[in-house]
């Protein structure tokens, strides 16, 4: 499995979040902890697998005006997103796995 630079993701999670919400990434990372920003990724990540879910069962009973192509790439950027979020939390575990090892 390949390396994710943490900090390129997590710039980019906080620009997707600061577009959500029509604010500019600076101010909302001038505003929001490490904490906060982690929270508004994961609501972020949640409303994607959301709209992903709405959009599958619209198609399933026909009645969205989705195609097949458009559901599978919100399911797809859904999944992407998620897994994202994961290694992100992977990474601050492993962090401070690290910090609570080292010797005094």
């Amino acid at each position: 499995m390949s390396e994710i630079n943490t900090d390129n993701l997590l710039a980019q999670m906080r620009v997707m979040a600061a577009r959500a919400q029509g604010e500019t990434a600076t101010e909302k990372t001038e505003s929001a902890g490490f904490g906060g920003l982690l929270k508004q990724s994961i609501d972020q990540v949640n409303e994607m697998q959301r709209q992903s879910r709405i959009a599958k069962e619209s198609f399933q009973a026909g009645t969205g005006d989705m195609s097949l192509a458009e559901v599978m790439l919100a399911s797809e950027k859904a999944g992407i997103a998620f897994q994202a979020v994961l290694q992100v939390r992977n990474k601050v575990i492993q962090a401070y796995q690290d910090v609570i090892n080292m010797p005094l």
